[in-house]
């Protein structure tokens, strides 16, 4: 905390590199840091990806991680996505509010109702 001087609590968008300010943080509140940090997390990490009304899923998480699930809105709809992830001798697959996918996207729809996408995913 010496050496960074910055809140802990926001993502600081700089961390000089040259003394006298070597490991200081700097451009605190003023940058959109945080938006890609979020963005790096949701898409590259947990492998969510949206294109248009289709939304995609590519996790890349760690090897101890069984599951992991997430709330996704699109418009005023509420989607719950939840990965297991399956054995080697098991499909990957995708299903929605009970119903199987053919593709590895899933078409979202702002109806106003909950839904439920179930992925079946290998590491």
């Amino acid at each position: 905390i010496a050496s960074y001087k910055a809140e802990p609590y926001v993502m600081a968008a700089d961390v000089y590199g040259v003394s006298p300010h070597t490991g200081r943080g700097g451009w605190t509140w003023y940058t959109g840091s945080a938006g890609w940090m979020y963005m790096l997390i949701v898409e590259s990490f947990l492998g969510l990806k949206r294109e248009g009304n289709l939304l995609y899923f590519q996790p890349c998480i760690p090897a101890d991680w069984n599951s992991f699930s997430m709330q996704y809105r699109f418009h005023a709809t509420m989607y719950t996505i939840e990965v297991k992830i399956v054995g080697s001798d098991s499909e990957v697959g995708f299903t929605l509010d009970g119903v199987k996918l053919k593709t590895h996207g899933v078409l979202l729809i702002d109806d106003l109702k909950a839904h439920v996408v179930k992925i079946g995913w290998k590491k």
